[in-house]
């Protein structure tokens, strides 16, 4: 996965040599970087996962995220959690915020927004398995969540709950 050998100190005082990740190829990380308009604007990068025949989960959480609603303009607000298992790629982190920043201004219903974010890392990355379950706030009354995955997840991958309680409202 490319680069020069780092040394990390271990618990018992031992050192371990660690390989750099490559991110020569990256162009926002590092960077000052224009907030992309809409999703269709945002650049999402990957780096090598550097752990190639691991299988391990990646989660990134969103929990202020917000969407236009198409119908009306006002602003939708979901919390967002993307588990995924890399075969080879990592999602560049700064690269998935702008990419779900630039939701911002974008007017979609919620469908379309959940499936778009996971369709874009599907397409990138080319996971061993992802999931993204969305959260959506009550508009009119009635919150929406919607879940989405590549189908089963590796054997012996440990899965944690998302974390995110069914919406009850005030009682």
């Amino acid at each position: 996965m490319g680069g020069a050998p780092i040394r990390r100190l271990n618990a018992d005082w031992s050192m371990t040599e660690m390989t750099k990740t490559d991110v020569s190829g990256l162009s926002q990380l590092g960077a000052k970087v224009d907030l992309p308009q809409s999703p269709e604007d945002a650049v999402l990068e990957r780096v090598p996962s550097g752990h190639a025949g691991t299988d391990f989960v990646v989660r990134f959480t969103a929990p202020e995220f917000t969407s236009l609603c198409p119908m009306t303009g006002q602003p939708d607000f979901a919390h967002i959690v993307i588990d995924y298992v890399p075969d080879g790629w990592l999602v560049e982190s700064k690269s998935l915020k702008l990419f779900l920043h630039s939701f911002r201004n974008h007017g979609a219903f919620h469908e379309d927004c959940t499936m778009e974010i996971a369709k874009r890392l599907v397409s990138l990355l080319s996971p061993k398995w992802l999931r993204i379950g969305a959260y959506w706030y009550p508009r009119g009354g009635i919150p929406i969540d919607v879940f989405w995955q590549t189908g089963n997840p590796p054997e012996g991958v440990w899965l944690p709950d998302q974390g995110v309680p069914t919406y009850r409202g005030r009682g």
